[in-house]
């Protein structure tokens, strides 16, 4: 089967000043639908090639045209004014709502093409006409997602899961008590609540896009880093706490740092208001306020290189099943072959 499959992000290490997770979930998926004997062009101009350098062409086809395809699969662009709502060629223009909006006229539209569209940043309302449409499926990344949609998680390697030693990860030394990772964006009240005031009586680092960081001068920011650097931030790291926007904790929507995070052996502490938390870590790093987060991470302390620790890591572990490749592989095969009825 032909897919069709539309990003406007990177496929490789892309940028290298960015921790945008987005592209190593992203290049996990595709190259598992290709194992699984799907054809996959992207619908898009190369900026792997163009914008970050990267020659991907021996493995992967791009085609900025309207090429034959049996599937759609978007993920799904919403406007940002000043950015993709400005006329094409204008300074600062990046052209992938225009470009959704032609893949959707000419293939769902025009060709009755199914469409799969992946709302990873839950951006399209409830209310849309195409949650409706017929021969569109929409999916999101949560365990309780909008009704009609179906649960696509971002993916992690089943090999990776499987490859991971708790003790020889929780035998590493681990010199940072805390970090977070990852952008600004929509976070700032989860930051204040849960991590601000616990980093500020530990030895921590924040490492991504922040707009805003003298507010917090107490707080060791280091900017963007370059995306192999965030392995090695958790690898450093005894905890970190999974921020999450409030559309996505209501939703039980986590993002691909929980698996980068776990797969260095850094303790995921998560929120007690993410819906579904219990899926996601152990009950001991469920937190409820950042006094929570300073005790999990004393008691990390305590126990660093251990049994116990190995068994704790081991159990975060098992909580990534849901996130496997093989799983996600299966959804999609459903969806490919027998479409979601519309609610």
């Amino acid at each position: 089967m032909r897919i069709g499959y539309s990003y406007w992000g990177f496929l490789g290490p892309g940028i290298t000043d960015t921790p945008d997770g987005g592209r190593s979930h992203r290049r996990t998926l595709v190259d598992g639908l290709r194992t699984a004997g799907h054809d996959i062009v992207f619908l898009q101009p190369n900026r792997d090639l163009s914008e970050a350098g990267d020659d991907l062409t021996d493995h992967y086809r791009w085609d900025i045209g309207l090429p034959d395809i049996d599937v759609l699969f978007l993920e799904w662009r919403w406007p940002i004014p000043g950015r993709n709502t400005t006329p094409c060629g204008r300074p600062g223009h990046t052209c992938d709502l225009h470009r959704q909006a032609d893949l959707l006229a000419h293939y769902t539209h025009r060709f009755g093409t199914p469409t799969i569209l992946w709302d990873k940043d839950r951006q399209l309302p409830a209310t849309d006409p195409l949650r409706r449409t017929r021969n569109i499926t929409v999916c999101e990344p949560a365990l309780r997602p909008t009704r009609g949609a179906v649960p696509l998680l971002f993916p992690v390697a089943d090999t990776a899961i499987d490859a991971a030693d708790p003790a020889a990860l929780t035998a590493l030394p681990r010199p940072t008590p805390l970090v977070y990772v990852g952008n600004q964006y929509d976070r700032d009240d989860a930051f204040d609540t849960y991590f601000a005031p616990a980093a500020a009586q530990l030895p921590h680092l924040v490492a991504g896009k922040w707009a805003d960081t003298t507010r917090r001068p107490y707080l060791r920011f280091v900017g963007r880093v370059p995306f192999p650097r965030v392995a090695e931030i958790y690898a450093d790291a005894l905890a970190t706490v999974l921020l999450l926007p409030r559309r996505y904790a209501a939703a039980g929507q986590m993002t691909q740092r929980i698996f980068e995070a776990v797969l260095a052996g850094c303790a995921p502490l998560l929120p007690a208001d993410v819906r579904g938390s219990a899926a996601f870590v152990p009950q001991s790093l469920i937190v409820r306020n950042a006094t929570d987060v300073r005790h999990r991470v004393g008691r990390l302390a305590e126990i660093a290189g251990t049994g116990e620790h190995a068994r704790l890591i081991a159990k975060c572990l098992r909580h990534l099943n849901p996130f496997r490749l093989s799983t996600q592989l299966d959804v999609l095969d459903r969806l490919l072959h027998h479409p979601e009825p519309v609610a």
